[in-house]
């Protein structure tokens, strides 16, 4: 059997009954669709804590329209100046969507071409410095808070780098903010010059902002067609006022996803061709962290093609993102239909109605945390990793200092050093992941280089892990999942193993002085490996099942090295 939609198409909703049933009768009953347009906070919780004044997205597919012309005169004004690029400095909602703007999109004529640049990395940012002209390239530097640690890193570098090839009076015009108002970076771009300020809008969060200055400046600076963009985000925005919750797809998705989380088919697991992909990292930050606490949370997994049915536990509901032709995903998804497995299939015409996916999955998440009984505007738990890191970094100077006074180390170190098979390696890895209960997954946290031959040898891994254990595996870079699981992996029922894999060799790239910006650390490989350990430690803290695998030598060669261990 299958439900059909406008938006999307649900197989299988037997799997669901009658638990699906009773929440949409239970949303249309507590009229749940009207209280989340008249922004009724008692919708999630009965105490207002950072729900009210983080519902701004609502009226983004109208309001944004107020900003279309003060962006798209912007864009205009760069060219002619021989600019070629622009690059956003930003993390977790500031560059998801940029990301997924920069892949799915082609470049306009006399526009730039966007490219993203979100970790801390000394090898990525030492080549990107390489690569990237200043005097070709705008930096968009974007944080709604203005203090996150890996932009301030970044734009100290890129900013020294254009200060001292342009000199000062010129510096600043390769720059521009994306920022709430009164934040320190507000302040900063005033004070060296920088191009440009737009301002976020306070009442919504940094995952619901794709459709704010965040996401709407650098699809501007691309080329793309801000009204026609917005246009398919009000389409998806008018049908998500119905109130009939079976007539509403962003009600109805909604109720699909948390009736499946709390009837324990909690990984949402998305097959993904490649052009989508940063959809997808756009979709795993919304839902992981606007619904992994209170011990509860959707685990998004992403996957390429569909394994057989038999690969797969009970708990996973399955979302189809169009197809590009990935070979032999057709009869993969068919196969897991066939087998009675739930599964959205999700439409999507061109390029623009990405813009009401961005909606449509807003408001689902919104209606998901209200059958599971969250708050899904906070992340209670983002800031431990944030501490640790700065504890770590004051107490030492460096990340291999010691630990913060009273704290321990994050979990037993494994060390991973090239070819040569190490048995007693092998039987600690075999012990940490043998130890899997029903319903867990496996997290790759990899504060690793996110370069090409890097991501090809995870994916192996991932998929060794896959078929060995039988379980779900994500995979995350750091600094980037901190700013997207990394709330999920702390706040839910401790669902996960965690592997993290460390680099033992970095170069050492340093985070220069600029004035008015205090640095996070000396260099970018401190603060890299601050954030790793950081991490380690806090999930330790809040009870989690961590083993850090530190790799001496290439990266490539300790990852060929593990894989093989593994299998």
């Amino acid at each position: 059997m299958d439900d059909d939609s406008r938006h999307f198409r649900f197989f299988n909703p037997e799997r669901l009954a009658p638990e699906l049933d009773r929440s949409l009768r239970g949303l249309e009953k507590d009229r749940v669709v009207r209280r989340i347009w008249g922004r009724d906070a008692t919708v999630w919780k009965t105490e207002d804590r950072e729900i009210s004044n983080r519902l701004g997205w609502l009226s983004s597919p109208r309001s944004a329209e107020d900003e279309v012309p003060a962006l798209e005169a912007f864009a205009a004004s760069l060219r002619g100046e021989g600019l070629t690029r622009a690059v956003v400095l930003g993390m977790g909602g500031s560059s998801l969507a940029p990301e997924v703007f920069a892949r799915a999109f082609g470049t306009g004529d006399g526009a730039l071409e966007l490219e993203v640049l979100d970790t801390t990395e000394p090898g990525t940012v030492a080549a990107a410095a390489e690569r990237l002209d200043p005097g070709r390239t705008l930096f968009v530097v974007s944080s709604k808070s203005g203090t996150t640690a890996e932009l301030v890193a970044l734009f100290s570098f890129f900013y020294d780098r254009a200060r001292r090839e342009l000199g000062d009076a010129r510096a600043g015009g390769r720059f521009v903010a994306v920022t709430d108002p009164g934040t320190p970076l507000e302040a900063l771009a005033k004070s060296l010059r920088f191009r440009g300020t737009f301002s976020g809008r306070p009442d919504i969060g940094g995952r619901f902002s794709a459709l704010s200055a965040f996401g709407l400046l650098p699809a501007a600076l691309k080329g793309i067609d801000l009204r026609r963009l917005l246009l398919s985000s009000r389409t998806v925005a008018d049908a998500c006022r119905v109130e009939t919750p079976d007539e509403n797809p962003g009600a109805r998705l909604g109720a699909i996803l948390g009736t499946a989380a709390a009837s324990g088919i909690d990984k949402l697991t998305f097959f993904v061709p490649p052009p989508l992909r940063p959809l997808a990292g756009w979709l795993e930050q919304l839902i992981a962290e606007s619904t992994g606490k209170e011990g509860k949370g959707i685990v998004p997994v992403i996957e390429d093609v569909p394994g057989s049915p038999a690969s797969y536990g009970k708990d996973r509901l399955f979302v189809e993102l169009p197809d590009a032709g990935a070979p032999g995903r057709d009869g993969g998804v068919r196969a897991l239909i066939d087998a009675g497995a739930p599964l959205v299939r999700l439409t999507l015409e061109d390029p623009y109605s990405l813009a009401g996916h961005f909606f449509l999955w807003e408001f689902a998440t919104a209606v998901a945390a209200h059958c599971l009984k969250i708050n899904p505007f906070d992340q209670p738990d983002v800031e431990s990793t944030k501490k640790k890191t700065k504890d770590i970094l004051a107490g030492s100077g460096r990340a291999g200092g010691a630990a913060p006074a009273g704290q321990s180390l994050d979990a037993e170190v494994l060390t991973i050093a090239g070819p040569g098979r190490s048995k007693s390696a092998g039987e600690t890895l075999a012990r940490f992941l043998g130890a899997s209960r029903e319903g867990d997954y496996i997290a790759v946290l990899a504060f690793l280089p996110p370069r090409e031959g890097v991501e090809t040898l995870l994916a192996g891994l991932a998929s060794v892990l896959r078929r060995k254990h039988r379980l779900p595996v994500t995979l995350g870079f750091g600094p980037r999942y901190l700013h997207s699981t990394g709330q999920l992996h702390k706040g839910d029922g401790n669902m996960g193993l965690f592997l993290m894999l460390t680099e033992a060799d970095m170069p050492d790239v340093p985070i220069p002085a600029v004035p008015g910006v205090e640095r996070p650390a000396a260099t970018f490989a401190d603060l890299f490996a601050a954030q790793g350990r950081g991490d380690g430690m806090a999930l330790a803290d809040k009870g989690r099942r961590v083993l850090r695998v530190e790799i001496e030598g290439p990266v490539e060669a300790g990852l060929r090295e593990l894989t093989s261990l593994l299998g």
